[in-house]
């Protein structure tokens, strides 16, 4: 590096600057020194800055609204047909729901109300003095020659017990 100024090249009665001059063979070795002072700083510095940079990105990323509220800035009506599609959804769902809960009350009737007719019938009996278990099997009885005109009621054959008689 060479000072200009007062000096061999310098010009007379002109004026007293100081500029830095430098030469192609002195660059390399500027940056050389620094490097070997400063290096292993300089390398840690970048590893932590780009470190940094990755979580910061990562984090944006991840976040929910991040990249999603400028898409909703840019494009109100995607967002407004989103959410109407969105509640007729719920809404459909809702209905169904509805729907199923009616379906389960009237089964429920329905078995209440054969509970009621079951309880009167037995009750009928009892008043009668039949025995409410023999009525059932009447009822039974009664159902069945009328679901299926052919079936013949099979006899049971003797069957030997499970246990010795020992």
């Amino acid at each position: 590096l060479q000072l200009t100024g007062e000096g061999p090249g310098a010009e007379p009665g002109g004026p007293s600057t100081l500029a830095v001059r430098a030469h192609p063979r002195s660059v390399p070795v500027a940056v050389g020194s620094v490097l070997s002072s400063y290096g292993w700083f300089i390398l840690l510095a970048a590893v932590a800055v780009y470190v940094v940079v990755q979580k910061v990105s990562r984090s944006l990323a991840g976040r929910p609204g991040g990249a999603g509220a400028a898409d909703a800035a840019e494009e109100p009506d995607v967002v407004v047909r989103r959410q109407e599609a969105l509640a007729a959804a719920r809404l459909r769902m809702q209905e169904e729901l509805n729907a199923q809960a009616e379906r389960y009350k009237e089964k429920q009737r329905q078995l209440e109300e054969e509970k009621r007719r079951q309880k009167i019938a037995m009750w009928e009996s009892m008043q009668e003095g039949k025995s409410y278990k023999g009525n059932l099997k009447l009822s039974q009885q009664e159902v069945e020659p009328g679901a299926s005109t052919s079936t013949v009621p099979k006899s049971k054959p003797n069957k030997k017990p499970l246990r010795g008689g020992g």
